[in-house]
């Protein structure tokens, strides 16, 4: 038996710091969704566990065990063997989630080669904050440092353009720099009936890290601009801690000719065209 999974790339369509606890983990408060651009993940039975990265972006991903997929594997247990194979279309350190969604996605797949239940949710959360939230992608609403996971609204029909400038911002240099950490949660996210409505009320919203990301890479303030020059964006704004930023448009066509003028305005740029994916 082989199993497949998909790992969807994670957008924090808010993304509000609340706080930070006293051994220095923040606290977040953050609508996130999830869209059809992403890595995939094959599980194939075998005497020993290993992994295989191939896919375009596959350059400089470790298939030791530095990489999450292997460590999610390491919470079943030891004495466990599969030929793990991550496929991977998701620029690295992108605040878009890849690694954790890997992660997820290799919870997801092992639990049903092997027949066993998920790890409980102290270890999922031991991988990183942005696990479980990944674990059954959907709008789902993050609080806390990541293990407060609550269903999020109903998501209106939708076209996303995702767009990696190709610079790494480290999330420690970017929460060091965050001027305030203190700042107001998010009001209740409702139900939309557009993309266009849905777009005004994230317009009240934020992502807090936004501003120290940009002060330490002045080029996502080039990609916030480039996609929201776009015909037919109603939102741009940055996923999680950069550098990766999305466009919020009204179907997935006006979505794709975006992507494709973006592409052709500045080469070496990732970009992807997408749509909200629920699992």
């Amino acid at each position: 038996m082989t199993v497949e999974a998909f790992a969807p790339a994670k957008i924090n369509l808010t993304l509000h710091v609340t706080g930070q606890r006293e051994d220095g983990y923040h606290l977040l408060d953050s609508l996130v969704v999830f869209a059809d651009a992403g890595d995939r993940l094959g599980f194939a039975p075998a005497g020993n566990l290993t992994l295989t990265v191939t896919g375009p972006r596959a350059a400089g991903v470790p298939s030791d065990g530095r990489n999450l997929v292997l460590k999610a594997a390491a919470l079943f247990g030891a004495g466990r063997g599969a030929a793990i194979t991550l496929d991977k279309h998701l620029p690295a350190a992108a605040g878009i989630g890849g690694g954790s969604s890997d992660a997820a996605a290799a919870l997801r797949g092992l639990s049903q080669l092997w027949g066993l239940p998920l790890p409980d949710a102290a270890a999922v959360l031991s991988l990183g904050a942005d696990v479980p939230v990944c674990l059954a992608p959907r709008a789902l609403r993050m609080r806390g440092v990541g293990e407060e996971i609550a269903e999020g609204p109903r998501l209106p029909s939708m076209g996303l353009v995702l767009v990696n400038p190709g610079v790494e911002v480290p999330t420690p240099a970017v929460f060091k720099a965050l001027a305030r950490k203190d700042n107001p949660p998010m009001p209740h996210p409702p139900g939309w009936a557009t993309a266009a409505v849905m777009a005004h009320w994230l317009r009240d919203q934020r992502n807090d890290l936004e501003a120290p990301a940009r002060a330490l890479a002045p080029v996502i303030g080039e990609v916030l601009a480039a996609i929201a020059a776009t015909p037919g964006c109603l939102l741009a704004r940055m996923s999680g801690s950069g550098a990766t930023c999305f466009g919020i448009y009204d179907n997935r066509t006006e979505a794709e000719a975006a992507a494709a003028a973006l592409r052709a305005q500045a080469q070496g740029w990732w970009v992807a065209a997408a749509e909200p994916f629920t699992l």
